[in-house]
């Protein structure tokens, strides 16, 4: 979409500007003009500018010294100096200030749009290289198994992943959604771009419209300088909004327009942006009862809903467990004993794929270096206690102490502090209840008797986000 990008050309002599304004225009860009370097910072602070074309060769502000200024509140605006066939030695000189290219006078049409394709690629690396390194995330197994709900799902992903459609992707906490929504775009031909992630849910109302949509310099107080949204980012690739029923109502409404239109605006900003961008998100609530609540617009579900997945729970392919297991080990060169490995197959996942990757993880650490053996797992996992027998037991607890008796409630803390048991007891009960409420937090805080931002705390407390 480069060639929806705005180019500021600065040059002192009017014939110029006027050569390059209607140059830039039949190239397809959005051309503005300034006579000197001065107008030039000015219209830069005033608007959202994509790239500088400038003349060596202006009075009271020259092109080094318009460099110069642009660097010092802006490290990334792509920068191309037009000199003469004498000045080669200023024009390096410009390109150790950090200017994006220079070109020689006279040029031609032809040469000017390559040197601006250049200019802005490189720029579009760097945005991608930078979020490459702030986002690297250890790979989820997930998708891991051979049973007949895996095989279906990863049949589905091959079928949708060609196409533009917009996904929606449902099911239970820790199953891996954003691992499938991974998939979609490794087997689409967007591959080649980024994939980026946005958790609605982790991102704070006020600040997640810029985070989706960027923002432009001045926009808000501390706005010091233009930033490129999660939107932008992903242009030629995949967005994945996950939680999307946790965005604020709001704005799923510039949602609903970003993805009818495939324009955006930046926050404090004018302008249209048009993007190419493939949309997948998803929810752990049904999202039907989610319209209902009013948590999510009708008219962005049915835009959303255009092809649904459904992952299964791993409670609903269990032959999977040893397979999962075995791959996650395989990573970490740890090995498991056999009866530790049954316990674990016998066992209901409430957490599902996120829970069990969890406990492999700390069960690996307590066996240092050893195979894990059921003395290292959780006691709940080893005595097969779930959330429904929790609730029987003390149900038939209550019943017992009413008449006399004693609670039959038994929680197992052989090898165990009581701190340890403590916190083994609640991180449980946590992921059983939000499996009990089928993802609903809110509910889950309810069942739980706390409020649901402890219940937040509580999940990143026990790394079950």
């Amino acid at each position: 979409m480069d060639k929806q990008k705005t180019i500021l050309a600065v040059d002192d002599e009017p014939s110029m500007r006027r050569l390059l304004e209607i140059s830039l225009r039949q190239a397809g860009y959005q051309p503005v003009v300034a006579a000197d370097g001065k107008e030039a910072l000015q219209m830069i602070k005033s608007r959202t500018i994509d790239l500088v074309v400038s003349d060596l060769h202006m009075p009271s502000m020259n092109g080094l010294e318009l460099l110069k200024n642009i660097r010092l509140e802006n490290e990334t605006l792509p920068f191309i100096m037009v000199t003469a066939q004498g000045e080669i030695k200023t024009a390096v000189e410009a390109m150790k200030l950090g200017a994006s290219d220079y070109i020689l006078r006279p040029f031609d049409l032809e040469t000017l749009e390559i040197a601006i394709a250049k200019a802005l690629s490189v720029k579009r690396l760097n945005l991608e290289n930078t979020y490459l390194k702030n986002n690297t995330h250890t790979e989820n197994d997930g998708l891991v198994g051979l049973s007949a709900p895996m095989m279906a799902l990863k049949q589905l992903i091959r079928q949708v992943a060609p196409e533009k459609a917009t996904v929606l992707i449902t099911g239970e906490t820790g199953t891996g959604k954003e691992l499938v929504a991974k998939a979609i775009h490794q087997h689409s031909d967007r591959k080649n771009a980024l994939f980026v992630a946005v958790n609605c849910a982790a991102i704070p109302a006020e600040m997640l419209e810029s985070e989706l949509f960027g923002y432009e310099k001045g926009a808000f107080t501390g706005a010091v300088k233009d930033r490129v949204g999660k939107f932008e980012l992903a242009e030629g690739g995949t967005i994945f909004l996950d939680e999307i029923t946790e965005m604020p109502i709001n704005l799923q409404a510039k949602l609903l327009r970003a993805l009818q239109e495939g324009v955006i605006e930046k926050l404090g900003g004018n302008r249209q942006i048009s993007l190419d961008i493939r949309v997948v998100a998803a929810t752990n609530r049904d999202p039907l009862q989610a319209v209902k609540e009013g948590k999510l617009r009708e008219d962005l579900y049915y835009r959303l809903n255009v092809f649904q997945l459904q992952i299964p729970a791993l409670r609903e392919r269990g032959e999977d467990i040893q397979l999962i297991t075995q791959a996650y080990l395989d990573k970490k060169s740890a090995q498991i004993s056999d009866e530790a490995l049954q316990k674990l197959s016998a066992y209901s996942w409430p957490g599902n794929v996120r829970e069990l990757q969890n406990v492999l993880e700390r069960a690996a650490i307590l066996a240092g270096g050893k195979p894990i053996t059921p003395q290292h797992l959780p006691a709940d996992i080893v005595s097969g206690t779930n959330f429904s027998d929790r609730q029987l037991s003390a149900s038939q607890g209550s019943e017992a102490a009413s008449s006399g008796g004693a609670p039959t409630l038994q929680i197992a803390t052989e090898g165990y502090s009581i701190p340890q048991a403590i916190a083994q007891i609640e991180r449980q009960l946590i992921v059983d209840a939000i499996a009990a409420c089928k993802g609903n937090k809110s509910k889950a805080a309810k069942l739980l008797e706390i409020s649901e931002r402890s219940l937040w705390y509580k999940l990143e407390q026990y790394q079950l986000k």
